[in-house]
Formats: structure tokens, sequence, C-alpha cells
């Protein structure tokens, strides 16, 4: 073993051990730690040797959302394959740990020699896929060593990226374990190409055949119709904010209180009752809950802003909705603008979106609206609800977009099933 591969090995033990520590007063952190520890009872017996195993890896659910679409088309048109699907972000696998088309779910053990032959010897992989930025060194070490197919779907680079800068040299060589990379732009493109990588094509991103899908199969919410349909004597507008976060909300709130002929739906990305309870004083009109809506229907009649209370209803949700404010980019970064957009609404989002191709392709489309602050949103908010035909124009124009984008999961499958 090299230097450079102990250093890392010992790092992400040493990691290991920082998630173990943090376990003692963290959720997300202890969740993690059990998680992973319960990988291996999960795996035990869990296949036969006659087994066929396509393991699929997503760091999180958003990862898992993309690979979704190939899972699908897998389990519908090979069937004689099993699915193991992995996560390592509690918010991946406690979500979506009883996924009905998946033949086993489990936690990704840490990236230490050890963990990666006792989870390839029990596992059997006939083949690897994970999902756009999931680089583990050791598993993609031996997976190359065992002459296991290995494949990197949806994938985006950056030159911000380790594998580019002068020390990087080590870091690329891990890209050259995959098969084959499969790639949303020729951006990326380019620049594995000039540090000598070749094995890549590209296909698109598999999000937009998932948000079609969704749009096809979406659930209706009566408790949303009722609320956004409920007006006298005429509709009016309603604006859905999707994974809010108090920073989003500091930059819509103001607008919304002295427009009181605009509803509002509101998902916050995570809650608790503290943090529901501030988001209902943000409104001087009043806030109401979901769940309290379905106790007692009636106090739809009289509401301006609604807030959805659980999780699951997001894609659908964004159906009932005039124009989309989806969250995260005044943070850590952009939440999915495509699934409201599929919808044929324009989109607003703010200006930590440079990681997101289909923020800047959307703007530039004509269906999507970077903001970067309150003013900009107080001028966009005054033109997007109060033009109506300008309105639906730009949400035919978002719309446009996705269904240009769709195919990439059929292309991916033929190339690896074909």
């Amino acid at each position: 073993m090299s230097l450079e591969s102990k250093l890392y090995s010992a790092a992400i033990s040493a990691y290991g051990a920082g998630i173990r520590v943090a376990g003692l007063r963290n959720r997300k952190a202890k969740l993690l730690a059990t998680g992973q520890n319960s990988t291996w009872s999960i795996l035990k017996d869990k296949f036969t040797e006659r087994d066929r195993i396509v393991w699929i890896h997503a760091a999180s659910l958003g990862e898992f959302e993309q690979g979704r679409p190939l899972i699908e088309m897998i389990k519908r048109e090979r069937p004689e394959y099993k699915v193991l699907l992995t996560f390592f972000s509690p918010s991946g696998y406690e979500v979506r740990k009883n996924y009905g088309l998946a033949d086993c779910v489990c936690y990704l053990p840490l990236d230490t020699p050890r963990n990666v032959k006792r989870f390839l010897d029990m596992a059997r992989p006939e083949m690897a896929i994970f999902v756009k930025y999931e680089f583990w060194r050791n598993f993609l070490f031996q997976l190359h060593k065992r002459n296991i197919p290995t494949y990197l779907i949806s994938a985006v680079f950056r030159p911000d990226q380790m594998f580019f800068k002068p020390y990087g040299r080590w870091y690329a060589k891990w890209l050259e374990w995959y098969s084959f990379i499969f790639l949303q732009d020729q951006r990326s493109r380019n620049l594995l190409e000039s540090i000598g990588i070749k094995n890549t094509v590209v296909f698109g991103d598999t999000r937009f055949d998932r948000v079609s899908d969704i749009r096809a199969t979406r659930k209706e919410i009566p408790l949303l119709e009722r609320f956004t349909s409920h007006s006298a004597p005429a509709h009016r507008p309603v604006m859905m904010a999707g994974s809010s976060w108090p920073e989003d909300e500091s930059v819509y709130a103001g607008w919304i209180n002295s427009h009181p002929d605009i509803k509002l739906v509101v998902a916050p990305h995570e809650f608790d009752s503290k943090r529901i309870e501030t988001l209902r004083n943000l409104f001087d009109n009043g806030a109401i809950l979901m769940s309290e809506a379905q106790n007692n229907p009636a106090i739809i009649e009289n509401a301006q802003v609604m807030i959805i209370d659980c999780f699951g209803l997001l894609s659908s949700a964004y159906a009932y909705c005039d124009v989309a404010y989806v969250g995260g980019a005044f943070g850590a970064g952009l939440h999915n603008i495509n699934e409201p957009a599929v919808y044929d609404v324009p989109v607003i989002y703010g200006p930590n979106n440079a990681k997101f191709i289909e923020a800047r392709e959307m703007a530039e489309a004509g269906g999507g609206f970077p903001i970067k602050g309150k003013e900009d949103f107080n001028n966009l908010a005054d033109q997007l609800f109060y033009e109506p035909d300008s309105r639906k124009a730009k949400g035919q124009k978002a719309g446009d977009y996705i269904r240009s984008k769709t195919g990439a999961t059929r292309m991916i499958f033929d190339r690896i099933f074909g």
C-alpha cells in the first residue's frame, strides 16, 4: 500500500472515530454510526450465490432521486438482477430504507480497506453504479482490482475540485478506476480530458426523467386543492416555497405580508416544533398547518399561508402553484428546481447555484430566475404575479426546458446493459 493510500485510510478511520464521538450528542451522527454498524447484519444471508447483484450507491436523498429512474428501469427490463442500494447520509437512508424496488437497503460502510473487502465479499456485486459525486478511494480501487464494472452516472465536474489542482494527480487516478463515467455536460468532459481521463460520455442528467415520471404519477392532495382554489370572487395566485430555509423566508416573507391577495404554501426543508412556530410568526395574516387543516378543514377558508408540516408531498405539491420559489441557495446550495419546472411554472431561486447546471440553463431558457436578495425578489414577484400572460409564457419555457432534457436514463441503461 502506498503512503498516500495509508494516509487516506488513516484519515477515514479518524473520521469514523469522530462520527462515533459526535453521536453522543448529535442525532444524525448517531444514526450514521449505528447504521454503518448494522450493515453487516443486514447483508448477512441477504443474497444467495446464484443471485446477480447490481449495487447502486447514492450519498443522500437527492442522489437517490437521481438514481431512481435507472433502478426502476433495471427492475422493469432486467428482472433477473437484484438491487443492493446503499446510502452514506441518514437523510437518505432513513427516508428510503423501505424502498420497495431495492432488494436490500443499507448504509455504506466507512471506506477502510478492511470494510471494503468485507462488504464486497458479502455483497458479491456483478457491477457497481455510483451517483453523481461519489469518490471513495478504497472502494474504487478494490472494485477495479476485482474487475467489477463500475460506473458513475449523472456526474458533474468543476475546475475547483481536487482532481484539477496541481497536487491532484493522485486523486485523478481514482477516476481511471471507473469503467465509464456518464456526464451531464460537455464542460465536465473537457475538464476530464484535460487531465487525461477519457472513459466518458455526455448523456445528461437522469433527474429530468425522474421529475417527468413524478408529474405523470403525482399524488392528489385534496387539502392543497381546496386551499389554492378557494377564493371569492376570483382565483388568487399561489406561490409555493419548497425546501425553504430561514434565509429564504427573510427574502420573501415581507412581500407576502404586504400582498394579502397572494397565497403562499411553504414546505420547510427541515422542521421541528420550534422551527414551525418561528415560521408561523413570520406571517402577519396568519399561517395554518396542513396537519391542522386535516382535522379542521374550515380553517382553510380565510388563510393566506399554509405550511406543509410533513414529508413526502413536495414534488406533487408544486402542481398547485403559479410560481415556485426553491430554497437553499441563500445557504449551502440550491435544492431541486426541476421538480416545480416540470409543471410549467416559473422558478425563483437564490444566488448560490453555481454547482447546478440546470440553474444556469433554465435561466438561459427563460423559465428560471436567480435573485441576489430581497429587492430582486420584490421586483420579480411584482412582475410574475400581476402579469399573468407573461407568467404563463415563462412557466411554459421552464417546462419546455425540462422536456428537452429527458432521455438520459435510457441511454445509460442501454450502454451498461446493452
